[in-house]
């Protein structure tokens, strides 16, 4: 059974790199993101287009391609949590968490049982058609399986040491956006006030011991991310790295 190698770096230290994925329906982009050497990348089954199906076709692709797929799902409910492991999911991103009580209850779907209550769709194609038991199936995935909570507006972030708190929590991605826009300050990443609310996070996050992260939209903005402790790292899309690339050579050659 596949290891997560996100998760595991996670636990030790090691910044992993991703990216956003919402758009583009096709499983070559899955092979193109983990041959430029991207890690993993969230699947936005919250502000992208996908379908169960095409979800499905990323997850399994992303997994043979050597890239962690990690589905952020829409709401914290539990079919779409279920539905999204079920695809194949390495992990799952939480959006909109503010309340401590509702994440513990979505943390709990998580894991099968005893840790949990996710309930058991697993097939041989999520073990690569290994012999093993069902037993040995629930505990590899639940240590296997990567949990992050977004942490978006004000109220999330005065309650960020009662989410962090919450058992089986990974990672966080700070939703730069809707914090900014929470903030007062919308769009402008690098105002005082967007700064100290996410050091304010990486400092609660090593004190419990998750994995401090954020997307951002550029590769300045990432590495200025990278150097204050960021690990859970994101940079780009697959929509904006195709568009650079394209727009750099037709402003090259058309002028």
């Amino acid at each position: 059974m596949r290891v997560n190698r996100v998760k595991q770096a996670l636990k030790e230290g090691r910044m992993q790199l991703g990216t956003g994925f919402a758009q583009l329906r096709s499983q070559d982009v899955v092979r193109i993101l983990a041959a430029a050497g991207f890690q993993w990348a969230f699947l936005d089954a919250e502000h992208g287009g996908f379908g169960i199906e095409t979800l499905q076709d990323l997850c399994r692709m992303s997994a043979y391609a050597g890239l962690s797929p990690v589905v952020r799902v829409a709401d914290l409910q539990y079919a779409l949590v279920a539905r999204a492991f079920d695809c194949g999911a390495e992990g799952i991103i939480f959006p909109r968490v503010e309340s401590p009580e509702l994440l513990e209850k979505a943390a709990s779907w998580t894991k099968f049982p005893p840790a949990g209550i996710r309930g058991c769709g697993i097939t041989p194609l999520h073990v690569d058609f290994e012999p093993v038991s069902i037993g040995q199936i629930t505990e590899h995935f639940n240590e296997h399986t990567l949990v992050v909570l977004q942490i978006e507006t004000v109220k999330a972030l005065e309650a960020r040491d009662e989410l962090l708190s919450v058992p089986h929590i990974d990672a966080v991605m700070v939703g730069p956006v809707d914090l900014s826009i929470s903030l007062g300050v919308p769009g402008d990443f690098q105002h005082p006030k967007m700064v100290d609310a996410m050091e304010k996070i990486v400092e609660s996050c090593r004190k419990h011991g998750v994995a401090p992260g954020t997307q951002t939209r550029n590769v300045p903005l990432a590495k200025f991310w990278k150097e204050k402790g960021m690990l859970f790292l994101g940079c780009g899309s697959e929509t904006g790295m195709l568009y650079e690339g394209a727009k750099s050579i037709t402003s090259q050659l058309l002028g």
